[in-house]
């Protein structure tokens, strides 16, 4: 065996510059690849170039997915998902939507629009109506409007009653079923069968947002407060659907109603009943559709469905081409604080405390943006998180810059906190609003340990040493610090929105408790000033910031950008060499598969990150409202 340490000075010397060259040109040609690799990438998302668009274009509006405020994913990974066809958990933003459906209005190469809303998620009335508003808009232009599905729920419904034509599947149907809100009780199973005792701490009788814990059934202040609101919405949604299909709202109650007879009568064909019933103008297939389209628009057979259409995508591409690069023009900022609010920082769909505030900060200290307006759509959390989101959006106001808010379709408790020291807060009359109150909750399991013959004990230096330990049992006293906390919690609430809506605390606390409203209930009680949707909100900055007309400022989105990678990746991603590799290649779509990030939404899991303890008092306190549909 050769010893390295046997070799001479003159051997060392040139294995040492032979092993110097060979690292050299590694590198070498490691770079030189890698470079080459980039190049390639870019020449490829750039050759997908925007074609012109020909006059007696239909626009397909057919998205897939959950309509949302902001994205929860990066680029990359909503390309890669659409090119090979995954559509579970995709995602549509409400922004896109009505930003292509305003362009389609005063588009001269847009002759009509098909919409299919049937594969589309909501999450909640305000947003529904607010692209319903754009769809009549679109069809008060004089653009026709053909909507189509296979089946509809209320929601995709709500939508494509708007357009000009409704045509349902012979084997589809509409299934109009009214509002509820059900949720499952633990109790029985927490404390009887395992073991473990919830305590809850909070202040309101309409805060029922840890009830599932302690109860088995929704207590009596719950069922009345939920009634209220739900009950305000239906009316509403019924209105909507009877205005645009001149149905009275009366009779489409009567006919929920009498569902099982006017089902039978049809027997059992609930799209002979959709029919009958005016909801839908005809019965066609897609392919009858698309017939259609092509006879009344122009015919192609090389185009998807035969007709020259246009999709949505391709669509806002050629929308966002026409805008300048560089514009100088002043802007109205627009911060999106969607989903649960928690500390620190978080990913878009979830608001963190500090992440938000930072995105409020940097509006803040851009001189180009004039004023904000904040998008909520949040069923709160964390009161420190959301004091911190707060305090950003005060230091807005005292830096001369006006905030509006726009509610979506829930802004409550914490979405409210945020909130309220806005210079005005807009709101749909059925965006869920309110749910002022505070709730902390603590469980300890030694009954659960006893089950299995473990048990805790030991000492400490002062009574209250390992007073929050869960396998111990809750000292009255620890629950009375508990609750002083709670309470001190819901007099900060109050009280600031007794300042910021210029009213006395007694007011604030007359319609807080905990109790949740809609958009139009909170408008009567003083906790939203104006009926309106981004829109208006974004107009109503521009006016306190005296910007001039709607062309003298641009809108602006300020969220996290996505890195360059995720950018070149999504071009490249949109291009037709993407395509035929990841299209038709199994293999290829495996080689990305961890691109594609699982998606979970669980109650649970929120209240399990907030008893996770942390610096000060080990439980904390909530401004949560679980009042969603």
């Amino acid at each position: 065996m050769n010893d390295p340490r046997g070799r001479g000075p003159i051997t060392r010397f040139f294995i040492g510059l032979w092993d110097a060259m060979n690292f050299t040109r590694r590198l070498v040609f490691n770079l030189l690849f890698f470079g080459l690799l980039l190049v390639v990438l870019i020449a490829l998302g750039s050759g997908n170039k925007v074609t012109p668009m020909p006059d007696r274009t239909t626009l397909v509006i057919a998205p897939e997915g959950k309509l949302v405020e902001q994205y929860s994913t990066d680029p990359a990974s909503r390309a890669f998902a659409r090119m090979v066809g995954d559509q579970s958990g995709g995602e549509v933003q409400l922004r896109d939507l009505l930003r292509a459906l305003d362009a389609a209005k005063d588009d001269k190469r847009i002759e009509r629009v098909l919409l299919r809303t049937d594969r589309m998620a909501f999450s909640g009335y305000a947003s529904t109506r607010e692209v319903a508003a754009a769809i009549a808009r679109l069809r008060a232009s004089g653009k026709q409007v053909v909507a189509f599905g296979e089946n509809f729920d209320q929601s995709q419904y709500q939508l494509a009653a708007e357009a000009s034509e409704v045509y349902l599947d012979p084997m589809g149907g509409i299934m109009l079923e009214g509002l509820g809100r059900y949720r499952q009780y633990y109790r029985e199973g927490l404390q009887d069968k395992l073991g473990v005792d919830v305590h809850l701490f909070r202040v309101g009788e309409y805060k029922s947002a840890a009830e599932p814990y302690i109860l088995d059934a929704a207590s009596p202040e719950a069922k009345e407060a939920d009634l209220f609101w739900m009950n305000d919405v239906w009316q509403r949604y019924l209105a909507d659907i009877g205005k645009a299909r001149k149905i009275a709202p009366q009779q489409l109650a009567a006919d929920i109603d009498d569902l099982p007879q006017g089902i039978e009568a049809a027997q059992g064909d609930l799209g002979a009943y959709a029919k009958s019933h005016h909801l839908v103008d005809g019965l066609k297939t897609q392919e009858q559709v698309e017939d259609l389209l092509a006879e009344r628009g122009v015919a192609d057979a090389d185009a998807d469905g035969g007709f020259r259409n246009i999709g949505l995508d391709d669509y806002l591409r050629r929308v966002d081409e026409t805008l300048s690069a560089v514009d100088e023009r002043p802007q109205v900022a627009v911060v999106v604080a969607e989903g649960e609010i928690s500390g620190g920082q978080q990913p878009p769909g979830r608001i963190g405390g500090e992440s938000t505030a930072e995105l409020l900060r940097a509006a803040r200290d851009d001189d180009k943006v004039k004023a904000v307006v904040l998008r909520v759509d949040s069923p709160g959390g964390e009161v420190f998180a959301s004091e911190q989101i707060r305090r950003e959006v005060v230091g807005l106001k005292d830096a001369g810059k006006p905030v509006v808010v726009s509610m979506g379709d829930l802004a409550a408790s914490g979405g409210y906190w945020i909130s309220m020291d806005a210079d005005r807060i807009y709101a749909d009359p059925s965006t869920i609003t309110g749910s002022i109150g505070i709730f902390g909750m603590i469980p300890t399991i030694p009954r659960t340990l006893e089950k299995i013959g473990v048990h805790t004990d030991g000492v400490g230096t002062t009574r209250f040493a390992g007073a929050f330990d869960v396998t111990r049992p809750l000292d009255p006293a620890v629950g009375q610090v508990i609750q002083s906390v709670i309470d001190k919690g819901y007099r900060d609430f109050t009280g600031r929105v007794a300042q910021a809506r210029h009213k006395p605390v007694a007011d604030i606390d007359a319609v807080g408790r905990g109790r949740v409203w809609t958009g139009a209930q909170g408008k009567e009680r003083g906790l939203v000033d104006a009926f309106g949707g981004l829109e208006d909100a974004i107009a109503d900055a521009a006016q306190r910031a005296k910007l001039g007309k709607p062309d003298a400022y641009r809108v602006n989105y300020v969220e996290k950008q996505a890195t360059p990678f995720d950018q070149l990746f999504g071009r490249f991603m949109q291009g037709r060499a993407a395509a035929l590799l990841f299209a038709h290649s199994d293999a290829a779509r495996a080689l990305f598969a961890d691109l594609l990030p699982a998606r979970a939404k669980d109650e649970l899991r929120f209240v399990q990150d907030a008893m996770t303890p942390g610096p000060g008092l080990p439980v904390k306190a909530l401004a949560y409202c679980f009042c969603g549909f």
